[in-house]
């Protein structure tokens, strides 16, 4: 009994983990999730690329693993980087003393409902930079992701092969 149900578990973490998929759906999936994770829809990443993971029967560890590449410690700077990019591309400027404000902005409590109504305001006129910023950026990683997963994973089960092959002999 306990056989059986090992095997079903085994073929069941087979079929959602997409194990046997080639190197590059997998890292099709990983490049999907990057582009999630650093695209302009904060808050709606492991959603989304749920959603789409599902959608296009890729594999969703994959998918989640492109998606948290985009570390916490990643998301400030690679925010702004992409908003000034961004509205390099618009043409939009940063309004007038905007720094001044933003730090002033950060000696409230971020708990206070102020704080969050005032950022709103000061981010307002940057949403299209942010946007275009963001997208461009996203599509970029998610462009480079996909030859570097595929290389690594490609070579991980060649190596994985030799390994096997060998242990048999």
């Amino acid at each position: 009994m306990i056989h059986l149900t090992r095997a079903f578990v085994r073929e069941w973490l087979d079929r959602l983990l997409h194990i046997a998929d080639t190197p590059e759906r997998t890292a099709a999936a990983f490049s999907l999730g990057v582009f999630f994770g650093f695209s302009p829809f904060l808050g709606l990443h492991t959603l989304l690329g749920i959603l789409f993971a599902f959608l296009f029967n890729l594999n969703r560890v994959a998918v989640l693993l492109g998606v948290y590449s985009n570390l916490p410690w990643l998301l400030g700077p690679y925010y702004a980087l992409a908003t000034v990019l961004g509205a390099r591309l618009t043409g939009n400027r940063l309004p007038h003393g905007f720094t001044t404000e933003l730090r002033e902005l950060f000696e409230h409590s971020l708990l206070q409902v102020e704080f969050w109504h005032r950022l709103g305001d000061m981010l307002k006129p940057l949403g299209m930079s942010f946007v275009v910023g963001s997208m461009l950026g996203a599509i970029m990683l998610a462009g480079l992701a996909y030859p570097l997963a595929r290389g690594f994973i490609a070579s991980r089960r060649r190596l994985k092969n030799i390994l096997h092959h060998h242990h048999k002999q």
